[in-house]
C-alpha cells in the first residue's frame, strides 16, 4: 500500500524528479529577481550617508541601486522596472512629480526615439537588406571577403539605427545564416565552424565598433552625451563622429582578420555566395520608390547631424524629427509603424526615468562623492596611468552588466568624474570612457543586446564566445586608447 501511494505522488508531479526541481528552480529564481533589487537598495539605504551627500541624494541612490539591478534582472519589463523605481522616488516623498517626471522632456532621448522611428524604414522597405546583398555580391568570394561584407554592412546602418540589436538581429544575422547554411554550416554540429561560427563572432564584434562610432548607432550613446553635458562637456553629433573615425575605422579593418586567425573558418572561399546574393538582388528587382525616398531621407539626415548645426542652428533631435516628418508625408513610414515599434516607447520609459536618476545623484551631491573616492584610490599616479587604470576597469566591469545602458547609468557618470578629478582631459575622457560603452558590449553572451541575437544562432559554443570577446576587447584597447590617443592629440582633445 505504502509503495502504490509513493508511485501515485511520483506520477501525479510531487516527487523530486528533475522536472519538478527545474520547476521550483525556475519559481525560486523569479522571486529572487525581486529581493536582491530590493535588498541591494534597502543596504544602500541604510548605509551611513557621506557627509558631502545630501539626505534625498542617499535615498536616490538606493531606488536608483534597485532599479539598476532590476533592469539587469528583470522581474519584469525593461519599461514596467523603470515605472516602478520611478514610482519608489515620489511615493516615497524622495522627489516631487514635476521633478521625477522631468526626464520625458528630455530632447536627447526624443533622439533616440525618433532615430528608432527612422531605422524602420530600412526593414520595411528592404533597403537594409539589398545594401548587405550589395557587399555580399562585391566581397562575398571568400570568407574574409563576407566578413568584411557585414562589416561594411553595419557600418552604413549605423548612423541612422540606434537599436544595434535591431541591425544584427534584423539584417545581419539572416544575411549570415543564408549564407551559412548554403554553404553547408549548420547550426549546433560539426559543420558549424565551416563558416557560420566565425562570421558571428566577427558580426558581433563588428556591432561594437560600428556602435561605438556614432552617437545615434547605440542607444546608451546619448546617455552618455547628457552624463558628460551634467559635467560641462559638449560631445555634437560631428564630434563624436570625427573622434571615433580613424581609431573606428582601424578597428573594422582589423578585426575580421584577427578573427580569421584566432577563430578560422574551415571553409576559406566562397564562390557560391556572389552567385547567391546576384539572385537575391534579382528577386528583389530595381529599387522601389519607397527605398529611394528611405535612402534619400538617410543621406539627408547624416548631413544634418554633421552641419546642420553649424549653418542651421539644428538640434540633432530636431534633425531626427525632421527625417521622420519625411517619412511619414511621403509614405515610407505610417503612423500605425510608429505605434508599434514598441522598442522605441520602452526606450523612451526607462531611458526618462534612468536620466532623471542620474541628474539627481549629480545635483544632490552623490557623483560628485563617489568620483572623489575613485579619485582617491589612484591618489599618486600620474592622470594618464590613471586614467588607463579608470579604463580598463570600466571596461572589464561589464562582466558584471547585461545592458550597455545599464551599465552607463551606474557607472559612467563617476567614472568620468574621477577621470577628470586626475587630471585627464575632460573632452577625451569623455569621448574615450563613451566608445568604451559599446566596444565592452561582445564581451560575453549577456553583455548587450546583439549579443544574445547573435549568440542564439547556435553557431557558437559559450566557451568560444568569451575567448574571441576577451580577444576583441583586448584589441579593442591597444587600438582606441594607442591609435586613438595620437589622432585625439592631432584633434587637439589633450
Amino acid at each position: 500500500m505504502r509503495f502504490h501511494f509513493l508511485d501515485k505522488a511520483s506520477e501525479s508531479g510531487a516527487g523530486p524528479g528533475p522536472a519538478n526541481l527545474k520547476i521550483r528552480g525556475d519559481a525560486l529564481w523569479a522571486v529572487m529577481k525581486w529581493v536582491i533589487p530590493l535588498a541591494a537598495g534597502t543596504i544602500v539605504f541604510l548605509i551611513p550617508r557621506p557627509d558631502e551627500v545630501k539626505p534625498a541624494g542617499w535615498a536616490v541612490l538606493a531606488i536608483f541601486t534597485a532599479t539598476v539591478l532590476g533592469l539587469i534582472l528583470q522581474p519584469l519589463p525593461l519599461a514596467a522596472v523603470a515605472l516602478i523605481g520611478l514610482t519608489a522616488t515620489m511615493i516615497t516623498g524622495t522627489l516631487e512629480p514635476g521633478v521625477a517626471l522631468g526626464g520625458f522632456s528630455e530632447p536627447t532621448i526624443w533622439l533616440i526615439v525618433a532615430a528608432f522611428f527612422i531605422s524602420i524604414g530600412f526593414t520595411k522597405t528592404g533597403l537594409g537588406r539589398r545594401i548587405a546583398l550589395l557587399f555580399v555580391r562585391m566581397l562575398g568570394r571568400s570568407s574574409l571577403g563576407l566578413a568584411y561584407g557585414v562589416t561594411l554592412t553595419d557600418l552604413v546602418l549605423a548612423p541612422a539605427t540606434p537599436s544595434n540589436t535591431a541591425r544584427s538581429g534584423g539584417v545581419i544575422q539572416p544575411i549570415i545564416r543564408s549564407l551559412s547554411m548554403n554553404a553547408g554550416s549548420e547550426p549546433g554540429d560539426e559543420s558549424r565552424r565551416k563558416l557560420g561560427a566565425y562570421l558571428t563572432v566577427t558580426a558581433m564584434q563588428v556591432n561594437t565598433v560600428t556602435s561605438a562610432m556614432f552617437l545615434t548607432a547605440m542607444a546608451a550613446n546619448p546617455l552618455v552625451q547628457k552624463f558628460a553635458a551634467a559635467q560641462g562637456v559638449d560631445i555634437t553629433w560631428t564630434r563624436w563622429a570625427i573622434a571615433a573615425s580613424v581609431p573606428g575605422l582601424i578597428a573594422l579593418l582589423v578585426l575580421p582578420v584577427l578573427l580569421y586567425r584566432v577563430y578560422p573558418p574551415q571553409l576559406k572561399d566562397t564562390p557560391e555566395a556572389p552567385r547567391q546574393a546576384r539572385a537575391e538582388l534579382a528577386e528583389l528587382g530595381s529599387m522601389s520608390r519607397h527605398e529611394w525616398i528611405m535612402g534619400a531621407t538617410f543621406v539627408l539626415l547624416l548631413l544634418l547631424w554633421s552641419v546642420g548645426g553649424q549653418m542651421y542652428d539644428l538640434s540633432a533631435t530636431t534633425s531626427a524629427f525632421t527625417g521622420v516628418a519625411v517619412l511619414l508625408i511621403t509614405g515610407v513610414l505610417t503612423w500605425g509603424d510608429l505605434v508599434a515599434e514598441k522598442g522605441a516607447w520602452t526606450t523612451l520609459v526607462w531611458f526618462a526615468v534612468l536620466v532623471m536618476m542620474a541628474g539627481q545623484l549629480q545635483e544632490l551631491g552623490v557623483i560628485g562623492w563617489f568620483s572623489g573616492t575613485i579619485t582617491d584610490a589612484t591618489a599618486g599616479l600620474g592622470w594618464q596611468a590613471a586614467f588607463v587604470i579608470l579604463t580598463v576597469v570600466y571596461l572589464f566591469a561589464h562582466y558584471l552588466f547585461a545592458s550597455n545602458t545599464a551599465h552607463v547609468a551606474a557607472m559612467y557618470a563617476a567614472f568620468l568624474g574621477a577621470a577628470v578629478a586626475t587630471g585627464a582631459p575632460p573632452l577625451m575622457a569623455a569621448l574615450v570612457l563613451g566608445f568604451i560603452s559599446s566596444l565592452y558590449g561582445g564581451l560575453t553572451h549577456y553583455a548587450s543586446g546583439p549579443a544574445p541575437v547573435l549568440f542564439g544562432g547556435g553557431y557558437v559554443t559559450l566557451g568560444e564566445w568569451w575567448r574571441t570577446g576577451l580577444i576583441a576587447a583586448a584589441a579593442n584597447i591597444v587600438i582606441w586608447m594607442g591609435v586613438g590617443a595620437a589622432w585625439f592629440a592631432v584633434l587637439g582633445y589633450w
